[in-house]
């Protein structure tokens, strides 16, 4: 069995700018993306808030699904967070 893997969006608020990403550590990811050095582009557009995220068993399956997602239209995403996340409020509090 390989290492844990996770798929998440970020959004800077609600109905605003999105990020997908993955990693195999979300809660050192998101902090990362919070003080500017995740990426220049989620720092560029305050891209910081975590509205939705999915583990997977293996790391490969979250990249092969992270790939997928990019490739939404940019609504699909919208109904994805809002399945679970109707109000975009920050998840981070669940990593800790």
């Amino acid at each position: 069995m390989g290492r844990v893997g996770y798929v998440y969006i970020l959004a800077s608020k609600k109905g605003g700018t999105l990020y997908t990403g993955v990693t195999s550590d979300l809660a050192r990811r998101v902090y990362e993306h919070e003080i500017g050095h995740g990426s220049k582009f989620t720092a560029k557009y305050g891209v910081k808030r975590l509205v939705w995220f999915q583990e997977y068993d293996e790391i490969t399956e979250a990249i092969r699904r992270e790939k997928t997602i990019k490739k939404w239209p940019r609504q699909w995403r919208v109904n994805l967070i809002e399945e679970s996340n109707p109000d975009w409020n920050d998840l981070r509090r669940l990593l800790w």
